[in-house]
């Protein structure tokens, strides 16, 4: 059920990022040069390596995941040896990666208010700060979701199915916050 229930909530947090997306063609559409001229000042290679660093939190999720499955929630072999990881090591990494994404954001961010990008700036502005803005809070949620899963294994006295199941119901969230922004990083950075 709690599988099925996170699917739902997914599908209308699709609905509400197809909105961001709907919002930004319209300005987009609406607002001729203004795009060309305020997209010229994005930082492609750093939102790339930003990009890279998301993207590789889901494959790391995923094999926390896989050990979560195997009811293995700690190491099971020295530090180095990852094969031997459990679910807590790895979702352990998946949140430091989440949170250099999250430093990177605020990083772009500092940059683009010192080049007079800002949110009541222009349309551009608006509808970068509160696409990319909504899609962080969402990762901050998903880091804050690890730190509970991570938690919630070292204080059951058993880990089990339940503790399992909350870790794999995570990683759903985590994948589609993930899907989300390869599209943003398409639409914002790529698709001038």
């Amino acid at each position: 059920m709690v599988s099925v229930g996170t699917v739902v909530w997914l599908s209308s947090e699709l609905m509400f990022f197809a909105g961001l997306f709907a919002m930004y063609f319209t300005l987009r559409s609406t607002t001729g040069g203004l795009w060309a001229e305020e997209t010229a000042k994005l930082e492609v290679p750093f939102a790339l390596v930003n990009t890279l660093v998301l993207v590789s939190s889901s494959f790391t999720c995923q094999m926390g995941v896989f050990a979560a499955e195997n009811l293995q929630p700690r190491r099971i072999g020295s530090r180095l040896q990852f094969t031997r990881w459990g679910m807590t090591e790895w979702f352990l990494l998946t949140f430091i990666l989440g949170a250099i994404f999250v430093a990177g954001q605020s990083t772009e961010y500092a940059t683009l208010t010192s080049e007079h990008i800002t949110l009541s700036s222009n349309a551009y502005g608006s509808a970068f700060y509160i696409t990319t803005g909504f899609h962080g809070l969402h990762v901050i949620g998903g880091l804050i979701a690890f730190l509970l899963i991570i938690g919630r294994a070292y204080a059951a006295k058993k880990f089990g199915h339940f503790e399992a199941t909350s870790a794999i119901v995570t990683s759903y969230y985590w994948h589609f916050v993930d899907v989300v922004w390869i599209g943003l990083f398409l639409v914002i950075y790529i698709l001038k």
